[in-house]
């Protein structure tokens, strides 16, 4: 039986305003659902492999909402000036709003605020709607992790330069 969310958006069209905010720890259960949700059994995180990520170096979670409704979240965490993107979620009603897009910019805005320059990710090979995400917003293959995911799924590793406000390179590498 999936989760049961109390606290989450329903369908949310373009126009929807949408905030972002900072993870506050009365979150944690409904983003462990929306994860259920997102990703198969196997891939989803665990509760303890998602506290886990909490206690990561320089570990930052962005909450977004719709109509004060969790619609998705974005993890990332950074240390000697290079970030990671855990996850970004968003609830399947949720997308094709802008929520991923916000939630990406939100998570590079802060990681440059911290001085990162280099954020990367891993992604599963045949996952198009992702890859073609990551592409959009300048993140390239850089190698690949056989076997990454359960099922012995392989995993594109892929990473982004990103850039401050008003340099003249947009976030290539």
């Amino acid at each position: 039986m999936p989760p049961r969310l109390k606290r989450t958006a329903g369908p949310v069209t373009p126009s929807a305003k949408v905030s972002l905010r900072t993870y506050e720890p009365r979150d944690f259960e409904t983003l462990f659902e929306i994860d259920q949700l997102c990703f198969a059994p196997g891939i989803a995180y665990s509760r303890e492999d998602l506290r886990y990520y909490f206690r990561f170096p320089g570990a930052d979670c962005v909450v977004a909402e719709v109509n004060r409704k969790i619609a998705g979240f974005s993890m990332s965490s950074h240390q000697h000036g290079k970030g990671y993107i855990i996850t970004i979620d968003v609830l399947r009603e949720s997308r094709r709003a802008g929520i991923g897009r916000a939630l990406l910019a939100e998570l590079e805005r802060r990681l440059l605020a911290q001085g990162v320059r280099t954020v990367g990710l891993d992604t599963a090979t045949d996952n198009e709607t992702a890859i073609a995400f990551w592409l959009k917003h300048g993140y390239r293959r850089r190698g690949l992790k056989k076997g990454y995911y359960p099922g012995g799924r392989d995993a594109f590793v892929m990473r982004k330069t990103l850039t401050p406000p008003g340099s003249k390179s947009k976030g290539r590498e």
